[in-house]
C-alpha cells in the first residue's frame, strides 16, 4: 500500500471516530449549545456556579444510584443533560434549589418505575415538582429570543437534525402544530393577540421542551401513532391549563399526560 493511501485511510479513520463520538454525545453538545447561545443572546445564566451545582448534583446522583441499582457505572450524559436543563429552566435567588431540583429529577428515574422503566422525563418531573411545591423559592425561565431570529434558527436546525436522527421528529412536529392551532383558538377565547399566544415557542424553555422533554425515548410510548397522540394530548392539556392561567402549563401537561400514557403502554405490553 502506498504511503499516500495509508495517510488517507488514517484520516478517514480519525474522521469516523470523531463523527461517532459526536453522534454519541450529540445530546449533551446540543443542550450546552442552547445554554451558550441563550446566555450569549439574553444572559439566561444566573451565574456559572448555578450551572456547575445543577450539573454536578445530577451527575453525582445518577452515577451513585446507577451503580447501586444496576451494579455498574453509568454514562454521565443523562445526568449532564438533566443538570443543564435544570440550570436553564429554573430561577432562584438561592443556590440549593438547583442542586435539589437536579437530585429530585434523577431520583425519579429510580423511584417511579414500572416493568423496569421510568415513567417521567427526569427534568420534567423535578422542575414540575419544585415549581408546584416551592413557588416562593423557584420560578421558571420566561425569556424569549425576541426579534433576534438567528439564535432560534440555529437551535431549531440542530434540534430538528437531532430528533430526526432519533426518529422522533414526528413527536416534535405534532406538538408544535397542535400548539400553534391551540394558540389560535386561545386567542379567539381570550381576545389576546395570536402572536402573543404563540410567542413562547421562540424561547429557550420551549427549545428544551420540544427537542428533549417531549421526545425523551425512554419515556415515549412504543408506537409512532401512539407517540403522535401523546404529543397532541400534551398540547391539549397545556391548552386547558393555560386557559386556567397556569404559567408553567407545558411542564405540568407533560408531567400529567406522559406518565399515564407510558404506564398504559407498558401495561398493555407483554414485556416482563
Amino acid at each position: 500500500m502506498e504511503p499516500s493511501e495509508m495517510t488517507v485511510m488514517k484520516k478517514q479513520s480519525v474522521f469516523h471516530r470523531v463523527w461517532a463520538l459526536l453522534q454519541k454525545y450529540m445530546g449533551p453538545i446540543f443542550v450546552s449549545l442552547i445554554l451558550l447561545v441563550g446566555h450569549w443572546s439574553f444572559g439566561i445564566m444566573e451565574d456559572i456556579w448555578t450551572v456547575l451545582i445543577a450539573v454536578g448534583a445530577a451527575v453525582a446522583v445518577d452515577l451513585v444510584f446507577g451503580r447501586l441499582y444496576f451494579g455498574k457505572w453509568k454514562n454521565a450524559s443523562s445526568g449532564y443533560i438533566t443538570g443543564n436543563s435544570v440550570a436553564i429552566l429554573i430561577r432562584s435567588t438561592f443556590v440549593w434549589p438547583y442542586a435539589l431540583t437536579s437530585a429530585i429529577s434523577i431520583l425519579s428515574k429510580y423511584v417511579f418505575r414500572y416493568k423496569g422503566r421510568h415513567l417521567w422525563n427526569p427534568s420534567n418531573f423535578g422542575i414540575s415538582w419544585m415549581l408546584l411545591t416551592s413557588p416562593s423559592y423557584v420560578a421558571g425561565l420566561s425569556v424569549q429570543w425576541g426579534n433576534n431570529l438567528w439564535p432560534m434558527l440555529i437551535i431549531w436546525v440542530l434540534g430538528i437534525v437531532i430528533v430526526h436522527r432519533a426518529k422522533k421528529l414526528h413527536v416534535t412536529a405534532v406538538y408544535v402544530i397542535s400548539f400553534v392551532a391551540f394558540a389560535l383558538i386561545r386567542s379567539q377565547i381570550t381576545e389576546d393577540p395570536f402572536l402573543a399566544e404563540v410567542a413562547p415557542l421562540t424561547g429557550p424553555m420551549y427549545q428544551l421542551f420540544i427537542f428533549f422533554m417531549i421526545t425523551d425515548p425512554p419515556t415515549n410510548v412504543r408506537s409512532k401513532k401512539g407517540q403522535m397522540l401523546v404529543a397532541f394530548l400534551v398540547a391539549l392539556m397545556e391548552f386547558v391549563l393555560r386557559l386556567n392561567q397556569l404559567v408553567y402549563a407545558p411542564f405540568y401537561a407533560l408531567a400529567i399526560v406522559g406518565p399515564v400514557a407510558k404506564f398504559i403502554d407498558l401495561k398493555m405490553s407483554r414485556e416482563k
